[in-house]
């Protein structure tokens, strides 16, 4: 008659629950696994598929019970080392966003918002245009399964363990958020510097002829220009996201680096 051990039964459910921690946590943050369309339903039967696919190559697991203290403390962990995996590559999209911000003002589009239920709040329509984008160009470059690779080996990178992770690595993190902004200002600069010498153009000509109606010339004149120079810009748009995307996924095994604890000092 079969038999199974309480210690048995414990190292099976460590084996499927930490990995499915980590899994969830990338799940929950990265960009189209969190998207809302994707139900929470879709989200645990990939995250239980890849984990079970992945069981007989995963590193051994700690001899921690699940239910135990400790073993709520990893469970816990192993989610927020998910989210984090996930948050790095949603800095990205972050950047994109900011960039579609700073073109639709400069365009005079800053007033066009709507509700967007994704953000759960509102949204620059360029902003959510540029967002599309990038992520059909992510799914085109098999981003997704890239993100779930990259996961899948962080368990030999950062293993599952008992030990605590170094704070240096969620501060690697937190600094890695002003990407947002350099990025975001790089991606918008070709086509703010358009609109601004359109800006002055428009300016000279008003202080020239005061007559004119600045805002019936001008506005037209500022879409056009914005949306002549973001056709011009598509030209050479994926291939900077790619470089994009690869520096993501470059900053993840760095901050999975920082993470891992030192090794023990030899006497």
């Amino acid at each position: 008659m079969l038999s199974v051990t309480a210690a048995q039964l414990d190292a099976w459910l460590a084996a499927l629950m930490f990995p499915l921690a980590r899994l969830l946590g990338l799940f929950s943050s990265a960009p189209v696994f969190s998207n809302r369309g994707v139900s929470m339903r879709v989200r645990l039967a990939i995250g239980l598929a890849v984990t079970v696919a992945l069981l007989p190559a995963m590193p051994p697991m700690p001899a921690v019970p699940p239910g135990s203290g400790p073993g709520l403390a990893i469970f816990v962990q192993q989610i927020f080392i998910g989210i984090a995996i996930g948050f790095m590559m949603r800095i990205v999209f972050a950047a994109v966003d900011m960039a579609g911000a700073l073109i639709g003002m400069q365009m005079g589009l800053s007033f066009a918002v709507f509700f967007d239920p994704e953000a759960g709040g509102q949204t620059a329509v360029m902003s959510d245009f540029l967002g599309l984008v990038t992520t059909l160009l992510f799914l085109s470059v098999n981003g997704h399964l890239l993100l779930i690779d990259v996961t899948v080996r962080s368990f030999e990178w950062l293993p599952v363990g008992a030990g605590t992770v170094r704070s240096s690595g969620w501060g690697h993190v937190a600094r890695t958020g002003a990407t947002v902004f350099a990025a975001g200002l790089l991606l918008a600069l070709p086509i703010v510097a358009v609109l601004l010498v359109a800006n002055i153009a428009l300016g000279v000509l008003t202080r020239a002829a005061p007559q004119l109606n600045l805002f019936a010339v001008g506005f037209p004149i500022t879409l056009t220009a914005g949306f002549v120079s973001l056709m011009l810009v598509f030209a050479n748009f994926a291939p900077v996201l790619q470089s994009l995307f690869e520096r993501g996924l470059d900053t993840i095994a760095s901050m999975l680096e920082a993470l891992a604890p030192l090794p023990p000092v030899l006497p």
